[in-house]
């Protein structure tokens, strides 16, 4: 299994705390939270206060950042947009990527080529010349097991970079955590579902 060279990413309670008020460049005061008490209220139209509306940090919606301190305890994650040729390939430099950061490269960013990217198989003659040209190949839920194979994907964030097939790469990403016996509430990361970029 790969390790991964990477700042904890241990619960907030366990996060180190920060001075209630920190001072801006411009001198001025910042709360380290600003709640209800700091907000406008509501329109008599709009019975929901803000707290309801957009929540707090760490809690759903997640309007306002999915950690408790956000980045005032844990630095942001930082992904290595990387993927070429064969889903092998692809593993080696992820793994050289986890070993070899030294605690910079806190989370994985795959790069399709654009067949996969157009949902194409590699055999495609449409996908002739562009086969793990300019991202990894992904065809096959086996692809995505060697893809992945031997890093703790429930222990390092994943970010794919993926088009119009988002859904089933997504599904295949699922379905092999589930077969590797991964709980799948423990997978983290961000999938990206832009058909016009």
């Amino acid at each position: 299994m790969t390790t991964i060279n990477r700042p904890s990413d241990s619960a907030s309670d366990q996060a180190p705390r920060v001075d209630p008020a920190t001072v801006s460049l411009s001198g001025y005061e910042i709360d380290q939270l600003y709640g209800p008490g700091t907000v406008p209220t509501t329109s008599p139209d709009d019975p929901s206060t803000p707290h309801e509306r957009i929540g707090l940090p760490g809690i759903f919606p997640f309007t306002r950042g999915v950690h408790e301190t956000m980045y005032r305890s844990r630095l942001w994650t930082m992904r290595q947009f990387a993927g070429f040729g064969s889903a092998d390939d692809t593993n080696q430099r992820f793994k050289y990527l986890l070993e070899n950061a030294k605690g910079v490269n806190t989370g994985l960013s795959t790069a399709f080529d654009l067949p996969t990217l157009m949902g194409r198989d590699s055999d495609d003659p449409l996908s002739l010349g562009e086969v793990g040209r300019c991202g990894v190949a992904i065809d096959t839920i086996e692809d995505m097991h060697r893809l992945y194979a031997d890093i703790p994907i429930d222990e390092v964030t994943v970010s794919q970079t993926i088009n119009g097939p988002a859904a089933v790469i997504w599904a295949m990403y699922i379905a092999m955590a589930k077969q590797r016996d991964i709980d799948v509430a423990k997978l983290g990361g961000t999938l990206q579902n832009d058909i016009l970029k």
